[in-house]
C-alpha cells in the first residue's frame, strides 16, 4: 500500500470509529426526548444485552471486598461485567452501590446503569409503623409523608427503587402479610395506595431523594385460601374487579412506575404467567407503561405449580404473559436468547420489556448521572436524623387506636400514681420494629418502658411476667413461643398488687407477622393470656397495650379489661408514641382499617360482605345465617376507634332526594366535640345499593374526612358523591351506575351512624 492509500485508509477508519462512538453516545443527549433516547440505545444492543436488562440478581456479597471466585456469585459478577444485569436488589449503602454501578457503567460495552431495588416497606433504617398501622391513622397526608421520609433515607443509601407499596386488600387475619397493606376496604386502600406512591415518587422522579415505587402483588395475593402463605386465590370476577383491582388502578393513575406480580395462582393460573392480568388489564386497558418484575423466583416456581414443564417453558410463558424482569429465578438470562433464536418467543416481546425498563432508568436520571444516589455525605447526614425520628414519631401517634376506655382510666395521671408495667414486650426494643425491617439495626426501637420512664411524676415498676419469644429471626422457619415458663408470674402479681394502675404490654413478637407467618390461632401467643388473667385477678385497673401485626381475637380482654390500646408495631419511636398516648399528651384518633374477629373461626371477616338470603332470624327458627356458638359480628368493627373526648353526629342532609345519572350528590352532617378535650374524628360515609344487577355489599365506604375539633366546637362536614362512588363493575369488567334507591350512613364507625336515602332516576 502506497503512502497516499495508507493515509486514506487510516482516515477512513478514524472517521468510522468517530461516527460509531458518536452514535453510541447519542442516547446520552439530555436534550432528546426519552423515547428517542431509548430507541437510540436499543438500536445498539445485542439480544444478549437486551435480555440482560430483564435480569435481576440479589447482591449477596460485599462488592467493596474481595470479589467472588467461584460458583453462582462469580457468575453474577461476570454477568454484570458483560452488561447482562439490569437490576440488583439488596445492594445498599453508597459505597457498595457505587462499586457495582462503576462496573456496569465503566466496564461494559454500552455502560447501561443498574437500578437498585430494596424492600422499603415502612422505612429504611428509621422505621415508621407497619403499613397496616399507618392505615389506621386514616391520615393520608401523614401516610404520604411517611413514604416521603422513607424515600429520603433510602435514596441517601444509594437506592432508587422500592418494592412497595403493597396494595393488596385482605380481610383474613390469619395471613401474615396483612400487616403490609391498608386492610380490608377497597376505598381506603385506593386512597392509601395513591398517598404512598406519590410519597415515594414525589413530583420529580429524577430528584436524588425520590424513589421509583412498585405496586404489589398483582393480583389477589391477599385472598390466599385459609390465610395460608403462597396459597391459591380463587375468586369470581365481581370480587376481582370491585375489591382487588381498584387499588392497583389507583397506583397506575398516581404514576407508579413498576408492578410486581404475585406468588399465587388466580383461577388456576400463576399470576406470573397470567396474560389476562398483565397484558390485557395492566398494559392494555390501563395503558401502564412502566415494567413488571416477578416476585422472588416466581417464574421458576411456575414449574412447581405444574403450569410450566421446565425453566425454558416457564420463561416463555412468563415473558409472553408480560413479566418484564426476572427476580432471582436466573431463567431469563439463561433461556430467553435461545427461545428467541428458535422462534418460540417473538423478539418484539423482549424489545417491549426492555423499553419499559430503560424508560424508568431514564426517568430516574440514571443515564445522566449514574452515581447521583451515591453521596456518602448525604447518607451520613440523613440516616437516622432528628427530622426522620420526628416524622416517624408523628406517624406512630396517629396510628394508635383506642379500643376501650371504661371509667376513663386513660389518660394516666402524670403524678401521684404507682404504675406497674408488665410484659416482656414492654421492654423489648426489637419486636416494635415489626416485620420487613431489613435495613434497620436490631434493638433500635424506643421501648414502652423507655418511653414511660420519660414521665418522672409517677413511680414506675417494671416486671416481665413472662417471655413471649424464645428467639426470633427474619429467615428462621419458626418463632419459638414460650408456653411453659411461669417463673415471672409471682413477681408480676406482686407488682400489680402494689400499683394504682397496671399497664400490660402484650401481643406478638415482630416476626410473628409478615411473609410466611400465617397463624391458625389469633389469641395472645404463649401464656400471655394466663398472665393477663392472673394480673387482672389481683388488680382490675388494667390498661392493655397491644403490640401486634395483625388483628387479634381477644374476647376475654374485650369483656373484662377496662382499657385497651391497639398500638400495633410502631417502629423506631414506638415507646415514645405509646407513652404520649397513655399520658394524654396526644389524644388518640386512629380507626381500625380491618375488623377484629371474636374467634379465628370467623375468618375471613369483613364489614362490606354481601347479603345472604337469610341474614336474620325472621321466622324464629334455626335456619338463618349465624354461628351456633358465637355472634357473627366482629369483636371490633372496621372504622372503629375511640378518643379521650366524645363526638355527636346530627343533621344529616342531602341537597335533594332525587337525582339523574351523572349528577353530583351533595351531603353534609354536623359533628360536635361534646367532651372536655380537643380531638380529631374520622367522619365516615357509607352507601348501600339495595337492588342491583349484581348483589352489592351491605355497605361500602365511599368517603371520609379527618376533622379536628376543639372541645365544644361544631363543624359541618361535607361530602360529594359522583358516578365514581355510586357504580360498580359487572362480571365483564364494565363499570355501571344503575338507577334506583341508595341508602347512606354517616358516622364514626362502619356499624353505627345517621342514615338517609336518595334515588337516582
Amino acid at each position: 500500500m502506497n503512502k497516499f492509500l495508507k493515509q486514506s485508509f487510516n482516515l477512513t477508519v478514524v472517521f468510522f470509529v468517530t461516527v460509531s462512538c458518536a452514535q453510541s453516545k447519542m442516547h446520552l443527549d439530555k436534550d432528546k426526548a426519552i423515547e428517542e433516547r431509548i430507541t437510540l440505545l436499543m438500536d445498539q444492543m445485542t439480544l444478549d444485552e437486551k435480555v440482560g436488562q430483564m435480569n435481576q440478581y440479589n447482591g449477596s456479597w460485599d462488592f467493596t471486598g474481595p470479589l467472588p471466585e467461584s460458583g453462582s456469585e462469580e457468575e453474577k459478577y461476570e454477568h454484570i461485567k458483560k452488561g447482562w444485569v439490569g437490576s440488583m436488589l439488596s445492594v445498599r449503602g453508597t459505597d457498595k452501590v457505587r462499586a457495582v454501578q462503576k462496573i456496569a457503567v465503566e466496564e461494559t460495552r454500552l455502560g447501561i446503569p443498574i437500578i437498585f431495588g430494596f424492600d422499603v416497606i415502612h422505612g429504611y433504617k428509621t422505621l415508621s409503623p407497619i403499613p397496616l398501622a399507618e392505615a389506621a391513622s386514616w391520615d393520608l397526608d401523614a401516610i404520604k409523608n411517611s413514604a416521603r421520609v422513607a424515600a429520603d433515607e433510602a435514596t441517601a443509601a444509594g437506592l432508587n427503587w422500592t418494592f412497595g407499596p403493597n396494595v393488596d386488600i385482605s380481610n383474613d387475619a390469619r395471613w401474615g402479610r396483612i400487616m403490609e397493606g391498608a386492610g380490608e376496604d377497597t376505598y381506603l386502600g385506593v386512597k392509601v395506595a395513591k398517598a404512598r406512591v406519590t410519597g415515594f415518587q414525589g413530583t420529580d422522579l429524577s430528584a436524588n431523594n425520590t424513589i421509583a415505587s412498585c405496586a404489589k402483588h398483582f393480583a389477589a395475593y391477599g385472598f390466599a385460601e385459609a390465610g395460608l402463605e403462597y396459597n391459591s386465590a380463587e375468586m369470581g370476577t365481581s370480587k376481582l374487579y370491585n375489591v382487588v383491582l381498584p387499588p392497583f388502578k389507583a397506583a397506575v393513575d398516581a404514576g407508579v412506575r413498576t408492578f410486581m406480580n404475585s406468588f399465587n395462582t388466580l383461577n388456576g393460573v400463576p399470576a406470573t404467567g397470567d396474560t389476562f392480568l398483565q397484558r390485557d388489564i395492566l398494559k392494555g386497558a390501563w395503558n401502564f407503561n412502566g415494567y413488571v418484575v416477578s416476585d422472588w423466583a416466581s417464574i421458576r416456581e411456575m414449574v412447581v405449580h405444574g403450569y410450566a414443564a421446565d425453566g425454558a417453558d416457564a420463561s416463555a410463558k412468563a415473558v409472553t404473559a408480560g413479566s418484564d424482569m426476572d427476580m432471582e429465578s436466573h431463567l431469563y438470562v439463561k433461556e430467553l436468547v435461545k427461545l428467541v433464536e428458535d422462534g418460540t418467543v417473538d423478539e418484539k416481546l423482549i424489545d417491549d420489556a426492555v423499553r419499559r425498563i430503560l424508560r424508568v432508568k431514564f426517568e430516574l436520571g440514571l443515564f445522566d448521572d449514574p452515581y447521583k444516589y451515591c453521596d456518602a455525605e448525604r447518607e451520613k447526614s440523613v440516616t437516622g436524623s432528628e427530622a426522620m425520628n420526628d416524622a416517624v414519631l408523628d406517624m406512630a401517634k396517629k396510628s394508635i387506636v383506642l379500643l376501650k376506655n371504661d371509667g376513663n382510666i386513660l389518660p394516666l395521671k402524670k403524678s401521684g400514681q404507682r404504675i406497674a408495667l408488665i410484659g416482656a414486650l414492654a421492654a423489648d426494643k426489637n419486636s416494635p420494629l415489626g416485620s420487613w425491617r431489613i435495613a434497620a439495626d436490631d434493638n433500635t426501637a424506643v421501648s414502652v418502658l423507655e418511653g414511660m420512664q420519660e414521665y418522672k411524676g409517677n413511680t414506675l415498676v417494671y416486671e416481665k411476667g413472662t417471655d413471649v419469644s424464645l428467639g426470633q429471626q427474619l429467615f428462621v422457619q419458626e418463632v419459638k413461643i414460650n408456653s411453659e415458663d411461669y417463673s415471672g408470674f409471682d413477681a408480676a402479681k406482686k407488682a400489680a398488687s402494689e400499683a394504682d394502675v397496671v399497664v400490660m404490654v402484650l401481643g406478638e413478637v415482630g416476626f410473628q407477622s409478615g411473609e410466611a407467618r400465617s397463624r391458625t390461632e389469633l389469641g395472645l401467643p404463649g401464656n400471655q393470656q394466663e398472665l393477663l388473667e392472673a394480673v387482672f385477678e389481683i388488680n382490675k385497673n388494667v390498661v392493655l397495650v397491644l403490640n401486634n401485626g395483625r388483628p387479634l381475637a381477644l374476647p376475654w380482654a374485650a369483656e373484662n379489661v377496662p382499657a385497651i390500646v391497639e398500638a400495633w408495631q410502631l417502629g423506631t419511636q414506638t415507646g415514645n408514641a405509646v407513652a404520649q398516648i397513655l399520658y394524654g399528651d396526644y389524644n388518640p384518633s386512629g380507626k381500625l382499617p380491618v375488623s377484629f374477629p371474636r374467634s379465628v373461626g370467623q375468618c375471613p371477616i369483613y364489614y362490606n360482605h354481601l347479603r345472604t338470603g337469610r341474614p336474620v332470624n325472621s321466622q324464629d327458627n334455626v335456619f338463618w345465617s349465624h354461628y351456633i356458638d358465637s355472634q357473627k359480628t366482629p369483636l371490633y368493627p372496621f372504622g372503629y376507634g375511640l378518643s379521650y373526648t366524645s363526638f355527636k353526629y346530627e343533621n344529616l342532609k342531602l341537597n335533594k332526594s332525587q337525582y339523574t345519572k351523572g349528577e353530583t350528590i351533595e351531603l353534609s352532617v354536623e359533628v360536635t366535640n361534646t367532651g372536655n378535650l380537643d380531638g380529631k374524628e374520622v367522619v365516615q360515609l357509607y352507601i348501600n345499593d339495595p337492588v342491583a344487577s349484581i348483589v352489592r355489599p351491605v355497605k361500602e365506604l365511599k368517603g371520609f374526612e379527618l376533622v379536628e375539633l376543639k372541645k365544644g366546637e361544631t363543624k359541618t362536614v361535607k361530602f360529594t358523591l359522583t358516578d365514581a362512588e355510586l357504580g360498580f363493575y359487572n362480571n365483564n369488567g364494565d363499570y355501571l351506575v344503575e338507577a334506583g334507591k341508595f341508602n347512606v350512613m354517616i358516622g364514626g364507625q362502619s356499624d353505627k351512624g345517621l342514615t338517609g336515602q336518595f334515588e337516582i332516576e
